[in-house]
């Protein structure tokens, strides 16, 4: 099952199993309820019914109910009374026409008995409900999510293919555009320079989408990351010759996938390069288990939304890489962050789950 499944399937089986737990649960707290008042009802029937047996002297079948006459003054009373303490529960009967009254107490070993066995009964068939509803709502998951998953591979599929198609035109373009370089015409010609550009511009979409179909099915690998930086950082480098990049790396492995991981480094160090000012510097280092990359370029005005798709703050950017980016840098449990304020520069921080210094 792909993530944005596994998402979809957690979200559909919380709701529906979670609303029939909480009337399960529900229902079983009042159905408790009401029958702890049935109990008490008996035990209170059952001290009157002890008090009529000794008045009309009748043989006692209440072998732990007893009593004591007492004299009392009791303004208002009224037979509904009945209290409990902790051990024993307690009532007062009339005995005669005068001040005497019956003091009645029953031991609540019997109704704490029962009350155990209503809690046990009542847990058990709770349980016993939710684990049927559960495999009820596993199922109705599993059958909801189906038409959808028909739907994501037919459009993956598609996608994958399209993706392929257009692979072959833009390689061709831009071997051709090589050529067009080594004719002098072509400095001097700035439309053949914007189709140029407009052809990496197309190219490097390609690549982020061939990447962003793979964040389900992400192959994680033991990789030193410093060997992957180095050679994104050796490529702009190339590109941008006024650019000055420090990197201040050692060793560091960790489970990345290295197609992905590169993308991401890509897109931040192209993003950094792009908007980068006059004696721009780019800084790429590691505290711990969190690699940063620190520019002095123009900055981002609103950094809560960079990671938002189609946001952008530049005519000639695209508002993908960065979404991507963070896409691809939750498949893979990085936990990716920005700071940035404007005509200063921007930090962005990668912050891996677990780092190694070497591969032992």
């Amino acid at each position: 099952m792909l993530r944005g499944e596994k998402k979809a399937f957690v979200k559909f089986f919380s709701i529906y199993f979670g609303s029939v737990a909480l009337l399960i649960l529900t229902s079983g707290h009042f159905y408790y309820v009401e029958q702890k008042k049935e109990l008490l009802k008996q035990v209170n029937f059952a001290m009157i019914d002890y008090a009529r047996i000794f008045k009309m002297k009748i043989p006692n079948k209440y072998t732990d109910i007893s009593h004591e006459i007492v004299s009392l003054d009791i303004k208002n009373f009224s037979m509904s009374n009945f209290s409990s303490e902790k051990e024993y529960f307690y009532k007062y009967i009339p005995h005669t026409w005068g001040n005497e009254y019956m003091y009645i107490k029953k031991p609540k070993t019997q109704f704490k008995k029962k009350l155990s066995s209503l809690k046990f009964d009542i847990i058990w068939f709770q349980l016993l409900l939710l684990s049927i509803f559960a495999s009820i709502s596993y199922f109705l998951s599993k059958m909801a999510l189906k038409p959808m998953k028909e739907a994501v591979i037919k459009l993956d599929t598609f996608s994958k293919d399209l993706i392929h198609d257009i692979n072959t035109p833009i390689t061709s373009i831009l071997l051709n555009m090589k050529l067009l370089k080594k004719d002098t015409h072509f400095a001097s010609n700035k439309y053949l320079k914007r189709i140029s550009q407009n052809v990496k511009d197309i190219h490097s979409l390609n690549t982020n989408l061939t990447i962003l179909l793979k964040e389900n099915t992400l192959n994680m690998q033991h990789i030193d990351i410093f060997d992957v930086i180095r050679e994104s950082v050796e490529l702009y480098q190339k590109q941008y010759i006024d650019i000055n990049f420090e990197l201040s790396l050692d060793q560091y492995y960790t489970q990345i996938n290295e197609d992905a991981f590169r993308q991401i480094i890509s897109n931040l160090l192209s993003n950094a390069s792009k908007y980068s000012s006059k004696n721009a510097l780019i800084k790429i280092y590691m505290r711990e288990n969190t690699l940063y990359i620190k520019d002095n370029g123009l900055g981002i005005k609103n950094p809560s939304c960079v990671f938002q798709r189609n946001y952008t703050e530049h005519e000639s950017g695209h508002g993908i890489g960065l979404d991507i980016a963070k896409r691809l840098c939750d498949a893979m449990e990085i936990k990716i962050a920005v700071e940035s304020k404007e005509n200063e520069g921007s930090e962005f921080s990668l912050e891996f789950k677990k780092m190694f210094t070497s591969i032992s």
